[in-house]
């Protein structure tokens, strides 16, 4: 039940003892404790948050030693923690969350001498429990007798051999789900985890045997009161906020009609008074007595109004919370704290005197990288554009090129853990106007339903584009201006300019992207103030063409202007031009020459993501958050929405009601809209609709993710029952998810794994074909036709595959690649030249197209594996063999072709079947594969069976 990063102290004789770390989580009533909870943020930067915890029977001196041993820590730490006082019964959901499943104090504490002794199970003692919320369980241990009993709670008897839960009638099904996990750590705990586990309906009487022996160890059944009224935790919705001044131990309070950021002074503290909790807030300037000077009066006025279950929460100048900072009418916009190394070595120091375990909490490092692609790339792309009230399908060689000024959706199928997973989405262009905007959504949630919610729905806007959009489409051209009619429309109506994209006339396009895979050209203003020195750019008039090459580019991003030239302006040479030594045309073309950006343009990073619970009704939207979340925070009933800053996930459970499923994208956009974090989000971020099951990878990466979970049957209570009660994770009956249908043409969009290869051109006599094996991209560069213009073009890149989350399922040997089917199968068909003639950019539907790996052999339902000592092939060659590292081919026999297919009458035996194209000679494989023998008798051996290879990958 610990955290990294966790640490607590209890108070003995007025000093901070550290415990031990396996007793974490164990508190005594009669102690108080000091928690201190340190999580390191993506920014560098760490977070702290100090609780101290009184338990009900602890001495005042006891409880004062600990708010005054928070007050220092937290001045050990550079006052940049928050901290919390927590009292027994009445702890924060946040302080709760340190520990779950709950914390169930235990009598005793070290004034009184008791000593903990571990009970045997002779001595076990029956106990009743009363179990209150949703997501983060508050447990308290109540009389044991028939009238501790209401409707409105759950609760749990712990005898010797049985444990019971009590739903009362008026709890929730996430309720009870969540006190679930309360039995099933008694049962662990106090059972070692073996004992029975029963669940008691209210009022169903005596309806079977666990009712009948729950109510006979009340001394039979007897109605509960028609309506009782549970604790409301002291909190008064009513309360007026009020601010109160403490200057040199003064109280004033502050006369105000509405709280601004302008009223707190740096060299005072504050307390906040919201009822429920009390905010006490400490200038950056004062002293370390006013702080706790602070601390005292805010006791103190817990004590005079007799509110013992309010909160009191202490913060520093520049690390209020955003609760706080709510509470306010303005606030400014709260800068990441940075920490110099110096300051850290500083409190190191300090957090070691205190006698903190900081090994490991030292040091944070900013994670500045690029955001990788969550999402496999050899699947199948359809994408139409809206026109007016309709959609229309655009062919292969248009379905990258977008207008700013229309509307797109896109369906894109691609092989998952599970099976065929599908992402259905909508692109707005800059200037595209709203009624086809609302067409566009409309059309993808028709999809979607046709589905049967099984595909995941993203709205996406220009600009804002994730990761994973870019690499679906690879090679992105985006145009000014739009072709749509209800773009065209707008234009005629409004009496604007059109500045659609014209070929013949004068452009400027930013090129962008990390890699071949992921690269775009965007046309921007034809002025000086759209150049970068960070970007290269392709500037065009008619066939005038220019290659600007800012001073700051790297030569990845030179490599893809050229292959966006071919894209852009095929069958023309461009001119090349450095920063700095630009030809007269170009500037007329461009305009005055005047200062611009050298900077990276900024992105939207991805931060530490915030899990929040929604209730939606009446337009109204309320959230919560969950700290701490887990994948069993996600009940079946109810939406969540994931937030990690570049973009916001809406996550449906199979349960919700279908009202409630059809405003989910309403509900992403109203909390990007209530900017919750204070982030000054942008309304545009990326929305994802997620249905549970049907979970991408770029989700559950933000969880220790069991797919089989999501998967379960029944409400959230009928699943976590049956694993209480069985011990086991139930048998799942997860249906296969359907093919998705093309909306075109009626048929199946998923195609075949020998269709799914989809084609990228980058010059008229140059062909990447999408799926291919990287192997085979990089090699087959070696033979094409070297009379195909723009020589310094590049060869394609290989292909990353996406990143997997870590699990236990990784450190198994990985089941056989489709590839390896591919190559046995690739005997029983004629096979393909080695190097395809050339293409045109223009994708003609009515020539042969090569064809992919056929999909992995499945026996009795599992993926077979690869023979024991052949090795394993995968779509990514290993680079590791080196040029001029011969493969040990020798003593290997040569056989005919007709013996070595899997049809053969008369087939070879005693050999490895994974590897027959190893068998062949030089001259049987160049006659079958029409390679000359020059050309290939010219690559050392190692390169040859590396092409042998390669090719039957592909």
């Amino acid at each position: 039940m610990t955290l990294s990063g966790l640490e607590i102290w209890r108070i003995e004789k007025l000093q901070a003892v550290p415990v031990p770390r396996e007793s974490h989580g164990r508190f005594f009533i009669g102690d108080s404790y000091v928690i201190l909870k340190t999580t390191a943020l993506k920014n560098g930067s760490f977070r702290h948050d100090i609780h101290y915890w009184l338990g009900k029977d602890t001495s005042q001196d006891e409880a004062g030693t600990a708010a005054i041993k928070t007050v220092e820590l937290d001045a050990a730490l550079g006052g940049r923690a928050v901290q919390y006082r927590e009292v027994q019964g009445n702890e924060t959901e946040k302080f709760l969350s340190y520990f779950k499943p709950c914390i169930i104090p235990e009598e005793g504490g070290v004034a009184s001498g008791f000593r903990h002794a571990e009970v045997n199970e002779r001595e076990h003692v029956t106990r009743l429990f009363v179990c209150r919320g949703k997501h983060t369980v508050h447990v308290k241990e109540v009389l044991f007798a028939r009238s501790s009993l209401n409707h409105d709670d759950i609760f749990i008897l712990d005898t010797k051999s049985k444990i019971f839960q009590f739903n009362g009638s008026n709890s929730s099904i996430q309720e009870r789900a969540k006190a679930l996990e309360v039995v099933q750590y008694l049962k662990d705990t106090n059972h070692e985890g073996k004992c029975d586990v029963g669940a008691v309906e209210d009022g169903k009487l005596m309806a079977d045997a666990d009712a009948g022996e729950f109510w006979g160890l009340l001394g039979g059944f007897a109605p509960l009161p028609r309506k009782t009224f549970s604790e409301i935790n002291g909190k008064d919705p009513a309360f007026s906020s009020k601010l109160i001044c403490i200057n040199k131990g003064q109280i004033v309070p502050v006369d105000c009609d509405v709280l601004t950021r302008e009223l707190l002074d740096s060299t005072k503290c504050y307390l906040l008074d919201c009822g429920s909790e009390i905010y006490v807030w400490m200038g950056r300037e004062t002293l370390l007595e006013e702080r706790k000077r602070a601390g005292s009066a805010a006791e103190e006025l817990l004590r005079e109004g007799n509110r013992s279950k309010s909160h009191v929460i202490r913060l520093m100048e520049g690390f209020e919370t955003v609760i706080f900072r709510s509470k306010f009418s303005k606030w400014p916009k709260k800068a990441d704290a940075i920490v110099s190394d110096e300051s850290r070595g500083k409190v190191t120091a300090l957090l070691k005197r205190q006698g903190l375990n900081v090994k490991g909490l030292a040091k944070a490092a900013p994670v500045k990288e690029e955001p990788q692609p969550q999402i496999d790339c050899t699947g199948n792309l359809q994408v139409w554009r809206v026109n007016g009230s309709e959609k229309a399908f655009l062919s292969f060689s248009e379905q990258c090129k977008f207008y700013s000024g229309d509307c797109y959706i896109f369906q894109y199928s691609y092989p998952g853990d599970d099976g065929e997973e599908c992402l259905i989405g909508t692109w707005f262009g800059k200037k595209s106007v709203q009624e086809e905007r609302t067409t566009a959504i409309s059309f993808s949630s028709k999809m979607i339903e046709s589905l049967k919610f099984q595909a995941v729905m993203v709205r996406l806007y220009e600009g804002k584009e994730p990761a994973e959009f870019f690499s679906i489409f690879q090679n992105l051209v985006i145009f000014k201006g739009g072709v749509s009619t209800g773009y065209k429309k707008f234009v005629s109506e409004n009496s604007i300019e059109d500045d659609t994209y014209s070929e013949n006339g004068v452009a400027l396009f930013r090129i962008q992207g990390s890699g071949p895979e992921n690269m775009q050209a965007i046309q921007v203003d034809t002025v000086t103030t759209s150049l970068n020195s960070s970007y290269c750019y392709l500037l065009h008039d008619g066939d005038t063409v220019f290659t600007w090459i800012g001073n700051l580019s790297s030569s990845m991003d030179q490599e893809l202007a050229e292959r966006q030239l071919d894209v852009i302006k095929p069958n023309l040479q461009s001119r090349m031009l450095k920063e700095g030594s630009e030809y007269d045309q170009f500037w007329k073309l461009i305009g005055v020459k005047s200062e611009y950006p050298s900077q990276k343009i900024a992105k939207d990073q991805e931060s530490d993501p915030h899990l929040f619970s929604c209730t939606f009704s009446k337009g109204v939207l309320k959230v919560g958050e969950i700290f701490n979340f887990t994948q069993d925070d996600l009940m079946t009933e109810d939406v969540f929405i994931l937030d990690c800053h570049s973009c916001v996930f809406v996550w449906v459970g199979q349960h919700v009601d279908t009202k409630m499923r059809a405003q989910a994208l309403s509900i992403g956009e109203k909390f990007l809209e209530l900017d919750i974090l204070m982030e000054n989000s942008s309304q545009e971020m990326p929305v994802y609709i997620i249905t549970e099951g049907s979970e991408p990878q770029f989700f559950t990466r933000f969880f220790i993710w069991d797919s089989a979970k999501s998967a379960m049957h029944g409400n959230s209570f009928e699943r976590r029952l049956s694993i209480v009660k069985d011990g086991v994770k139930p048998k799942i009956d997860k249906p296969k998810r359907r093919p998705t249908a093309s909306s075109h043409t009626g048929r199946s969009s998923v195609p075949d794994k020998s269709q799914r290869t989809r084609s990228m051109s980058f010059s008229p006599d140059r062909v990447r074909v999408r799926g291919r094996s990287p192997a085979f991209n990089a090699l087959a560069a070696n033979f094409e036709n070297p009379n195909a213009r723009n020589l310094s073009t590049p060869p394609p890149a290989l292909r990353k595959p996406s990143p997997k989350p870590i699990s236990p399922e990784s450190a198994k040997p990985p089941p056989r690649a489709a590839s390896i089917a591919a190559i046995s199968a690739s005997f029983e068909r004629p096979r393909p030249t080695l190097i395809p003639k050339s293409i045109k950019a223009s994708h003609d539907a009515n020539k042969p197209q090569l064809e992919a790996s056929k999909p992995r052999p499945e026996v009795n339902g599992k993926e077979s594996t690869p023979a024991k000592d052949s090795p394993t092939l995968t779509p990514m060659i290993q680079e590791d063999v080196k040029e001029g590292q011969a493969e040990d081919e020798k003593g290997l026999a040569v056989y005919p072709y007709e013996r070595l297919r899997t049809s053969s009458t008369n087939p070879v035996t005693d050999i490895d079947v994974t590897r027959r194209e190893t068998y062949l000679s030089v001259a049987e494989f160049r006659e079958r594969f029409g390679m000359a023998k020059e050309a290939f008798a010219k690559l050392p051996k190692w390169k040859q069976n590396r092409l042998k290879i390669a090719l039957q990958l592909f």
